[in-house]
């Protein structure tokens, strides 16, 4: 059979699947999207590198998700304030300004989430859009959260600045801290603010960019993540993947590998179950007994004092039913953001899928020596207490509800083939994001 005939056999057979699935809906416009912003943006690209918005000027929003790293990190567990380095050569800081603890969770890559249907942010879904709310959100800042956020992405940009491990760093060391040791987010957010708008170059860069911005009295914390966001949004928007050619008539931008295996991820192998529409997510909330490592967020299960377990997203609803749950990630570029899982448990893409066809099997067998975690005594004594105990490894198993799939060796890489052809080629050199210079005069994030 010739080999263009074949291929378009291939490709109806997997349009049969997403005309089952609404195909249509599939096809990325302008339209998803919130609109973009020039001076916004260039203003933000210099926001999201500056040092300047964390409580002891040492580490930027930009350390965490960085462009080399497909705006992650590439480790199982940030390394906030008092860090040194990046990636996976980031340590622990020296001395008196080491880290006091790892962040609890995985940084999650930010492509495309300037997309309209992202109402729900973080791993937890703390954030998100809730028209009960005056301020149009809910959010850990209840009625302190400031009023004209331009959508979700902006108030997600908020937390990390007022996080003690993340960017405020720790009572006693900086006023931002010190307000946040109270809860204040109110005032953390003024002096944040405060801190840009000491700086005659950033005054006139925000006055071209909103405006509502007349004078230098006029900026507020609302306009840096309103900023800090019109960047992310532009700059991070990847939907041009073999994927999207593919929906959009182009019978060579897939593979024969990556097309059985789109048949496989809306048909057998039951992944468009979870990460279905546009953007592979269904924006729900699934227990998938991802490996509990790391520090945790403060939990614990029955009989336990120690606060390293992660109960997800019953912290946000109170629902012991939302227990282990997490925000079903997207799946755009995922074969980049490693590692995967809301606390970065596995470190390849065939390991995380693995893990998702037989979740109860692969938490029984999980090799803790695939976390990346740069290490530190202490710090490493604390990473697995809680995976290498039987009880609460039952725990997260039981909160599984889906029974295992089985594939094939082929079906297995086909599969994996369909999750490479999610990848944006225009988003791989990512160089030209990083600024030479921020206005603050401060060195770039290392």
């Amino acid at each position: 059979m010739h080999l263009t005939k074949l291929k378009a056999i291939v490709f109806l057979t997997a349009l049969f699947w997403l005309s089952a699935t609404n195909g249509s809906e599939y096809l990325i416009t302008d339209e998803d999207f919130y609109p973009s912003n020039a001076a916004q943006e260039k203003l933000g690209n210099l926001l999201m590198f500056d040092k300047v918005l964390s409580g002891n000027k040492n580490i930027a929003c930009s350390s965490c998700h960085y462009p080399l790293t497909f705006t992650s990190d590439g480790i199982s567990l940030s390394v906030g304030e008092g860090g040194r380095g990046l990636s996976v050569a980031r340590n622990t800081g020296m001395g008196e300004n080491a880290i006091k603890a790892r962040v609890p969770r995985n940084a999650p890559a930010l492509f495309n989430l300037g997309a309209k249907e992202f109402t729900t942010l973080f791993h937890d879904g703390r954030v998100e859009i809730d028209l009960n709310y005056p301020q149009g959100f809910n959010s850990p800042a209840g009625d302190d959260l400031p009023y004209g956020l331009a959508n979700p992405l902006a108030a997600q940009a908020l937390f990390p600045l007022t996080s003690d491990v993340e960017m405020a760093g720790h009572l006693g060391e900086n006023p931002i801290a010190d307000a946040m040791a109270d809860n204040d987010f109110k005032t953390a957010w003024m002096l944040i603010a405060q801190r840009v708008k000491d700086i005659p170059e950033y005054v006139e860069l925000f006055k071209a960019a909103f405006p509502d911005i007349q004078q230098v009295e006029d900026i507020t914390i609302v306009h840096v993540v309103n900023a800090i966001a019109a960047y992310e949004l532009q700059s991070w928007r990847c939907t041009n993947s073999a994927f999207d050619k593919f929906m959009h008539g182009d019978t060579d931008a897939a593979s024969f590998a990556a097309m059985r295996g789109g048949d496989l991820f809306y048909g057998k192998a039951g992944c468009s179950s979870c990460h279905s529409g546009k953007f592979q997510t269904d924006q729900q909330f699934h227990a998938r007994a991802i490996p509990q490592i790391g520090p945790g967020k403060g939990d614990s299960l029955p009989g336990y004092t120690d606060g390293q377990d992660d109960f997800g997203r019953e912290r946000v609803t109170q629902n012991p039913e939302d227990r282990f749950k997490f925000r079903t990630p997207s799946l755009r570029q995922i074969a980049l953001t490693g590692p995967w899982g809301h606390d970065g448990a596995y470190d390849t893409l065939e390991a995380m899928v693995k893990h998702e066809l037989d979740p109860r099997t692969a938490l029984e067998n999980y090799d803790s020596a695939q976390a990346v975690l740069p290490s530190r005594e202490d710090l490493d004594a604390l990473d697995f207490i809680v995976h290498n105990d039987a009880s609460r490894r039952q725990s997260l198993a039981n909160a599984v509800e889906e029974e295992p799939i089985e594939l094939t060796d082929q079906e297995f890489s086909d599969l994996m083939a369909f999750l490479h052809a999610l990848t944006d080629f225009e988003c791989i050199d990512l160089r030209r994001d990083i600024p030479k210079r921020v206005p603050s005069k401060l060195p770039l994030a290392e």
